[in-house]
């Protein structure tokens, strides 16, 4: 009877680029018991910095023994925590995108041949045929253009497998393992991106790639959701294929856990072991994003994450596959001028003071009055920017420098048109049920959540569950597929969102004429190849 009433857990990972973050949540999905390890800190006898290695040509690295290392030292800080694993029916988790994992012939016997007796890195410690390629290396450039010009140019890449070629992605990294180190390619037994590899150590065999963050390889024809055969060509030779092997939907039960944590940890021998994904994948299970709601990440860089109902072919950003089935797809967009841009402004204008900042704003009405402005301090990624600043008045004239209340309100309602704008060309819809979910350390500025409302005309909410999406999603995850395989409702399914900027009824007619005057002034900018 005890064990019948027994309350359920989810477990959630995220092996980051720095550490290795793990979470436990209830039925309600708050949040029970968390831990943590610092890579730099805590393994430093791997002599990473900000966790990777880096290279003298832009080789950035990390030994993949770190976070087999960090998850023993994880597990053990769970125990300390006073986590009940008995309790645990599914987990799941998160990654940084881009990285792979090149197992060494004869892993995957070891995987499922674990004792319970020793730490798993001790078990694993010849598994490795190289340090793994990181999502910060840029070494890959000839690459990048060799597969591009292989599927028939960048335009055609992107329509594909949803982006067009970059260095960090896993593709051009396999290109230049097997162009430059093709006996450590031939010695690979199977090549795992982050999220699959540390989902096969839970597994005890090597995990498949989940489509969500298998689409971001440049590898996988997001239509068909199979590997592109011209791709892997590109990249590879024959055996290519196999060394991946067929990727899964990001909702697929992958099996059992791992004997060896039912036997070491007190695991329930049937906790389902479900498909890890990239990180921003992650992220939006967590905000629960559905298609034609918006996830917006406010920190250094703003991170647009959006659910898209159907693919197209991205003029920028990148297209994956959705990692639920509420977004069957979904876009990603980074803009590097975000919050370090709204702070060096603000100390430009009125100093370290956000009430002071926020005064500028209410002292100008919404459209200001016709004064526009873009603002890029550091290079942009969304366009391809060099830094610059571009203010007009309302005639459309350039202007070295306007009133310090119409540069405040240009500033913020600039960016707010270029995240809007930059949307619909993703293909991106706005329609009455959509929404923006706000995150980051500036979703708490109440008058930039107002901008956001209006310019997108759609009402803004927070969700205050947890600041790390992704963690959290890799937790949601894990339960949401356990209630849709076992048919057992969970108390936490309806997402907790507290609405915080609704727009005004007016804001359509006053912002429209602005988006088209805001993709005027982009195509004056001078772009970066």
């Amino acid at each position: 009877m005890i064990e019948e009433t027994k309350k359920k857990s989810f477990l959630g990972f995220d092996f980051s680029t720095q550490r290795l973050k793990a979470v436990v949540i209830g039925e309600d999905y708050v949040v029970q018991q968390e831990a943590d390890v610092e890579f730099d800190n805590d393994l430093p006898e791997f002599r990473t910095f900000g966790g990777v290695v880096r290279g003298e040509r832009g080789e950035v690295t990390a030994p993949p023994l770190l976070w087999v290392k960090a998850l023993d030292m994880v597990m053990d800080r769970l125990v300390v925590a006073g986590v009940d694993f008995s309790s645990i029916e599914a987990l799941s988790g998160a990654a940084q995108q881009h990285g792979s994992v090149w197992w060494a012939k004869g892993s995957e016997s070891k995987l499922g041949n674990l004792s319970p007796d020793d730490f798993i890195h001790t078990q694993l410690a010849t598994s490795f045929v190289v340090d793994s390629p990181v999502w910060m290396d840029s070494s890959t450039s000839a690459d990048c253009r060799a597969l591009e010009e292989a599927v028939g140019g960048p335009e055609e890449l992107a329509n594909i497998t949803g982006s067009r070629a970059y260095e960090r992605f896993t593709g051009s990294q396999i290109r230049k393992m097997f162009r430059t180190r093709l006996r450590a390619y031939q010695a690979t037994e199977r090549i795992s991106l982050v999220s699959s590899f540390a989902c096969s150590l839970f597994l005890g065999k090597i995990a498949p790639i989940d489509l969500s963050d298998g689409s971001g390889m440049n590898l996988l024809d997001i239509h068909s959701k199979k590997w592109c055969e011209t791709a892997l060509k590109a990249c590879g030779d024959e055996t290519l294929e196999s060394k991946l092997g067929a990727p899964v939907p990001t909702s697929t039960i992958l099996g059992k856990i791992s004997p060896y944590y039912v036997q070491r940890y007190g695991f329930k021998s049937d906790c389902k072991v479900v498909a890890f994904t990239g990180d921003n994948c992650s992220a939006l299970a967590g905000l629960r994003l559905r298609s034609g709601w918006v996830g917006l990440s406010l920190g250094t860089s703003d991170t647009l994450l959006l659910g898209l109902s159907s693919p197209a072919a991205p003029p920028a950003g990148h297209i994956l596959v959705g990692p639920t089935e509420d977004a069957p797809y979904m876009a990603l967009l980074c803009f590097a001028n975000g919050s370090l841009t709204r702070q060096n402004h603000r100390d430009r204008l009125v100093g370290a003071s956000w009430d002071a900042f926020s005064e500028l704003l209410r002292s100008t009405v919404r459209g200001n009055m016709g004064y526009m402005g873009i603002y890029y301090d550091t290079t942009e990624i969304v366009p391809r920017a060099a830094p610059g600043q571009w203010v007009v008045d309302g005639s459309g004239r350039k202007v070295e420098r306007a009133a310090n209340q119409f540069e405040a309100r240009a500033l913020l309602e600039g960016q707010a048109l270029a995240r809007r704008a930059h949307a619909e060309d993703m293909g991106f819809q706005l329609d009455s049920s959509s929404r923006v979910i706000a995150t980051g350390g500036a979703s708490v500025n109440r008058e930039l959540l107002q901008i956001f409302a209006d310019v997108f005309n759609t009402p803004v909410y927070v969700q205050e569950q947890h600041a790390n999406a992704a963690l959290l999603g890799a937790a949601i995850r894990a339960a949401e597929v356990w209630s849709a395989d076992t048919g057992v409702k969970l108390t936490g399914s309806e997402p907790t969102l507290t609405p915080v900027a609704t727009p005004y009824p007016d804001s359509e007619k006053i912002y429209t004429p602005m988006l088209a005057r805001y993709r005027l002034m982009i195509q004056d900018i001078p772009k970066l190849q």
